[in-house]
């Protein structure tokens, strides 16, 4: 299959997320499988933060051992098929090993694929990362779609997802095995024997939140939005669906287009308008007297946390204190992990106050992100374009 090789990037991040997208969509059915509560459903889905957390923290020579093709094959592949295990686990212990496992892969995959956009970025002399992430927005907004009309007609979890997996991993294994490696970039050739275990220094903290704060909206969307529908409307399983469809869709779309407006105006600026549209729609789905109110509220989501993740990302990628795979695997312990610690967090709070309060609970990062939008850049380094400085320590 003859594809440039940030097009196969953009389809490592498009199939992995058809199979978490496939499972995340039916996590009312894993839930009711498993016989849990909100809470203890959320304590099962933290596995995935503790693994991630170790291998966000030293994965990163390992990666550079592997390389780029063999790295996707394993981490894009195999989270896939663990992933997708919860749809055949009744065992709330197992499901919560299985997603250790799980997220011991993510994490490379996560630095992995950022590392590889950052350098074909240099290489093509445009921004490609936010459109990339939008590619697993894409798969999950597909995936989320088509899960809403097979729940609505009753087809077992355990067929879905398992036909959605036998199609991950053919398509991945044809797509990532040409995969070639990027050459680095120049300005972040700094001693790779140094920093070989990846830790947020103070400079890259303003990021990390800011990165936080997108995760956090990210996973109450995704997370417990079919949960929310079902539980404050009784919704029927069709429109219960259309919370994460929406969500996933105007972040893909926001996403796969946004690169050239930030090449225009800036990540800040840009960063600025997509925190403020979070803020709304977190209190759009917090008071939503009808569904109408909060599908709006879940689109705005959607759409708030779009492209902030990939900015903070890229952002991080350009220091010059350290490689750029330490910096974006620091970062991606304080805001890869939250993702994953949303739904614990957000379980014992609609547990124990409500499911929309689980919601307001994302407000205070969500203003804090928004105060340190300084620490990106305002212009990206394009050709023809003002220079952006690069970051130091």
């Amino acid at each position: 299959m003859r594809l440039a090789q940030h097009h196969r990037l953009y389809t490592c991040f498009f199939i992995f997320s058809m199979a978490t997208g496939a499972v995340l969509s039916r996590l009312p059915d894993v839930q009711h499988n498993m016989a849990v509560t909100e809470s203890q459903l959320g304590m099962t889905l933290i596995g995935m933060a503790i693994g991630s957390l170790i291998s966000l923290t030293f994965a990163s020579p390992i990666i550079e051992r592997l390389g780029v093709r063999r790295t996707a094959l394993i981490t894009v592949l195999g989270t896939a098929a663990l992933y997708c295990s919860l749809a055949f686990i009744h065992w709330a212990p197992l499901a919560f090993l299985a997603l250790v496992a799980a997220g011991l892969l993510a994490g490379a995959l996560e630095i992995n694929i950022n590392v590889q956009l950052d350098r074909r970025e240099a290489q093509l002399g445009r921004g490609i990362m936010s459109r990339a992430h939008g590619f697993w927005s894409l798969g999950f907004f597909v995936t989320s779609l088509v899960s809403a009309g097979v729940r609505q007609a009753g087809v077992p979890i355990e067929v879905h997802v398992g036909v959605v997996l036998l199609i991950v991993l053919v398509a991945g294994a044809v797509i990532i095995s040409p995969l070639e490696e990027a050459p680095a970039r120049v300005s972040t050739a700094v001693d790779e024997d140094v920093h070989r275990i990846a830790f947020p220094t103070w400079g890259l903290l303003p990021l990390c939140i800011i990165g936080m704060a997108a995760f956090l909206v990210e996973g109450a969307g995704v997370d417990w939005s079919t949960i929310y529908m079902r539980d404050v409307f009784a919704a029927a399983p069709f429109v219960g669906g259309m919370g994460l469809t929406l969500f996933t869709f105007f972040m893909a779309m926001a996403r796969l287009f946004i690169d050239p407006i930030v090449d225009r105006y800036g990540a800040r600026m840009i960063a600025t308008i997509l925190l403020g549209a979070s803020a709304l729609g977190l209190i759009a789905v917090a008071f939503a007297p009808t569904t109408a109110v909060a599908l709006l509220g879940f689109s705005l989501l959607g759409l708030g946390c779009s492209a902030v993740y990939p900015l903070a990302v890229s952002a991080a990628a350009q220091r010059t204190d350290r490689p750029a795979s330490v910096n974006v695997a620091a970062m991606g312990q304080v805001t890869f992990v939250i993702f994953f610690l949303a739904p614990p967090l957000l379980g014992f709070v609609a547990q124990y106050m409500g499911i929309r309060d689980s919601y307001l609970i994302c407000l205070p990062l969500v203003f804090a992100a928004l105060a340190l939008v300084r620490s990106l850049p305002g212009r990206r380094d394009v050709p023809g374009g003002t220079p952006a400085v690069p970051m130091q320590g």
